[in-house]
């Protein structure tokens, strides 16, 4: 920045991103101690972490995966979703929330959105419930919490699973799935956590990550296996090999340490962003009482205009997310969900995140400020 008549003048050389890593240097370090010990496999740092995971979010029954994918996919199979079931689920959000589904050959019910949200509207999920729905999908769109759990149809009450992979810190429903991919608020490269609703069923989700084997009973059996020549464990489970890694789990392990100070960060720009662009015409921030802003979206008139004004000041936008049903895998038809329809060209994510600082946001909100 440069002082011209006792104006700010920014002098931009490069794009501000919507999107950075937040790798610490202690991640690095962490890393590398993994990489020269005797584990880089599932190890004592995956147990590490998951123990802290606990203890940090005050939740039990955490199972990591290599992927939020994986802890989908996970929570998915633990209800015993089947071919031919009933699963509502929200069009707006990350294509692994309903693929995962598809791969199980679930029949995907379409439920609209809430305008004030973006979230899976609680009100049309009741309107679609059958007495063939297996489970409800809710997705905590951007950070934003949705609101369906506890729903029943008639006196069944109905699993819901919460796809959490934009919202680490929000745990509702009977199942909470998180994601610590590369841009999350922590990251392990790649790498998911899995809420399960008993021991029982973590258990379980144990044996689903690493082919149906019980690991401890294995290891802590290797010995007498080996003495008496003999298989003295068995497989009764079909599962698979999604499990996390020691060194994805060192990351996680720093990642926790960092997590307040970059919630604090997202959450002093929210606010930013709130404050300076409360009144500008033609643009609404999208937000709740309980948001953990991995997002900032707003609904914005004259969307192409508006990112064409932010682009040509080296500003950074997108929609992030494109609705499901539209794309041929789902079937490729454009459902009717009136709010859905209504906002498609209107929702947009402008920069959030400690990659960028506030004289940025303030930056970004004068650009907004300017018209488009």
């Amino acid at each position: 920045m440069i002082l011209i008549l006792g104006r700010v003048i920014r002098l931009r050389r490069f794009m501000i991103n919507l999107f950075y890593p937040y790798v610490p240097k202690e991640a690095i370090e962490a890393v590398v101690d993994v990489l020269r010990s005797r584990f880089i496999g599932q190890g004592p740092q995956v147990d590490r972490f998951e123990k802290i995971f606990c203890d940090h979010f005050n939740v039990k029954n955490a199972v990591s995966l290599n992927s939020g994918t994986a802890a989908l996919a996970t929570a998915y199979e633990l209800i015993g979703i089947g071919p031919g079931d009933e699963v509502i689920t929200t069009p707006l959000t990350c294509t692994a929330t309903n693929i995962e589904l598809l791969r199980l050959g679930a029949k995907l019910v379409w439920a609209d959105i809430s305008p004030d949200t973006l979230c899976i509207d609680r009100e049309s999920v009741k309107s679609k419930l059958t007495s063939k729905t297996k489970a409800i999908v809710q997705v905590h769109l951007g950070g934003l919490r949705a609101e369906c759990a506890d729903i029943q149809y008639d006196t069944r009450r109905i699993p819901v699973v919460s796809d959490a992979a934009q919202a680490l810190g929000i745990f509702t429903g009977d199942y909470t799935c998180c994601s610590f991919q590369a841009i999350k608020q922590i990251t392990t490269i790649d790498g998911g956590m899995l809420i399960a609703p008993s021991f029982a069923e973590a258990h379980k989700a144990k044996l689903l990550r690493w082919f149906g084997i019980d690991r401890d009973k294995k290891i802590a059996n290797n010995w007498q296996a080996y003495k008496e020549r003999k298989m003295i464990f068995d497989i009764e489970v079909l599962g698979t090999k999604r499990h996390m890694n020691d060194v994805a789990a060192a990351m996680g392990v720093v990642g926790i340490a960092h997590y307040d100070h970059v919630m604090g960060v997202r959450y002093e720009q929210f606010s930013k962003y709130k404050e300076l662009l409360s009144d500008v015409r033609g643009l609404r921030i999208i937000d709740s009482i309980d948001n953990t802003c991995w997002l900032c979206t707003v609904i914005v008139e004259r969307r192409d205009d508006f990112v064409k004004k932010l682009f040509e000041a080296d500003i950074d936008s997108n929609v992030v997310q494109v609705r499901n049903d539209i794309y041929k895998v789902f079937g490729g038809k454009r459902q009717d969900l009136p709010v859905m329809n209504e906002l498609e060209e209107k929702y947009l994510s402008i920069p959030l995140g400690p990659h960028i600082t506030m004289d940025d946001v303030e930056y970004i909100c004068k650009i907004i400020k300017g018209g488009w």
